[in-house]
């Protein structure tokens, strides 16, 4: 009988360490998400760009008038604007992210809200694409859906 327990045992303390590195690997995917809405509030354009690759690409798609539209910015432009946003700063807040790593790549797909100042605007989902970089991760690809109704996040107004 203890020795059908050995295996059990042994299986639940060799995962201990495999679940704090893995705690440790999604919080490091997440610095550069949290740098970038950090940078938004703070209107920092140089925090923003910071957060990206290079050649990142930011695109979003929503729908307006029963038409669908895409469109694409580059981060240097993203963060152009972010610094020249008058007042009050966009606040993106972020919920539930699902993180997944694979080696040097990962993705991470969450919902969030999108406040000018105290004001809610929006919700949505962001889709990350990141690479671990020499310097760490950064966000090569960062997409986005955005909706004024239907929302179910903490801050959307309750319908």
């Amino acid at each position: 009988m203890n020795f059908l327990k050995l295996p059990a045992l042994l299986a639940v303390v060799a995962a201990g360490p495999a679940e704090a590195q893995t705690a440790a690997e999604r919080d490091e995917v997440l610095q550069p998400i949290v740098q970038l809405f950090d940078g938004m509030r703070k209107r920092d354009s140089a925090m923003v760009r910071a957060a990206f690759a290079p050649q990142a690409r930011l695109g979003g798609a929503q729908e307006r008038n029963g038409q669908v539209s895409i469109h694409f910015i580059t981060p240097d432009d993203f963060a152009r604007v972010v610094g020249s946003q008058p007042a009050p700063p966009w606040d993106e807040r972020i919920y539930d992210p699902e993180v997944r790593i694979d080696g040097r790549l990962a993705t991470v797909w969450v919902k969030y809200d999108f406040l000018a100042g105290d004001k809610w605007s929006h919700c949505g989902i962001d889709a990350f694409q990141l690479a671990r970089l020499p310097e760490g991760w950064r966000i090569t690809q960062l997409g986005d859906t955005r909706q004024t109704t239907g929302c179910t996040t903490p801050a959307a107004p309750k319908n």
